[in-house]
């Protein structure tokens, strides 16, 4: 059994209903309370957080990764928090050295662990994508999300341990979704890039694709992930195509947001010398 300590989930949503019950089962057993942010679903998303009696569920209007997360995670209440995407499953391994670890450690103020995705049929282990470890469980107060989105990092104010058991990630239902996501994040990335005064330049789009493949491929070992490895690494070499194309499209042909992009949340900046 846990001890006195309490534990909090936090979760942000947006049209989930094919993968928030399985998250939610993974953890209603053992956490105090589940924040359920919600972007206003259109889908039975909702529904399917209120049947579950630990569920806060509330809605903000969208505006970002990390400013969406930020409030849910505001809206805990409990001692230490897991941040959690509704994709993501914590297996029992997990949940054990989670229950193990609390009240352990007082001068704690952030766990990472593995997060194993689950992706074309595979679970994938090589490439730079496992362990991949990440600070997900954190003390009140201690943490914050930050980085830029759409790739948001918890970042923990103090000492962080690293636990055992694997966080499991379904990143895609199929590689159509796969390729659905890369063109939306490399979006919002080239834009975000953009807005913080960043440049095109040639040699960036003819040379970070060939050495993204290489990376994964080679030198991370993708090639071990079979098939999946390989189209894993061209996927990641197509986005960082993508990401300094569209810094072309912004920066050289003064572009406006890109067209997959909602105006109202991603706002282009115009630079003072346009």
């Amino acid at each position: 059994m846990r001890n006195q300590t309490t534990l909090s989930a936090a979760i942000i949503t947006y049209n989930e209903e094919k993968n928030i019950q399985a998250c939610l089962d993974s953890i209603s057993d053992f956490v105090d309370e589940i924040i359920v942010l919600d972007s206003f679903s259109t889908d039975a998303t909702e529904s399917i957080c209120l049947a579950n009696p630990k569920v806060q569920f509330s809605q903000h209007p969208f505006d970002g990764h990390i400013e969406q997360k930020n409030r849910a995670l505001a809206k805990c209440t409990s001692e230490w928090i897991l941040c959690l995407d509704a994709d993501e499953r914590v297996t029992p391994r997990l949940r054990a050295s989670i229950e193990a670890l609390l009240d352990r450690d007082p001068d704690l103020a952030g766990v990472k662990f593995p997060r194993l995705t689950y992706h074309m049929h595979r679970n994938i282990r090589h490439g730079g994508w496992y362990p991949n470890a990440r600070c997900r469980l954190v003390r009140r107060g201690m943490a914050v999300w930050g980085g830029e989105n759409p790739h948001d990092k918890l970042i923990a104010n103090g000492k962080v341990k690293r636990i055992k058991g694997d966080l499991i990630h379904l990143t895609a239902r199929d590689l159509s979704h796969q390729v659905d996501t890369i063109n939306k994040f490399s979006s919002i990335a080239a834009l975000m890039r953009f807005n913080r005064g960043k440049h095109f330049y040639l040699w960036r789009l003819i040379f970070k694709p060939i050495s993204k493949f290489f990376e994964m491929y080679l030198l991370k070992a993708g090639f071990l992930d079979g098939m999946q490895g390989f189209i894993i690494a061209v996927s990641s070499s197509y986005s960082s195509f993508l990401k300094e194309a569209k810094l072309f499209e912004l920066d050289r042909l003064d572009t406006d947001t890109p067209s997959n992009l909602s105006t109202s949340l991603y706002a282009r900046k115009r630079r003072p010398d346009r």
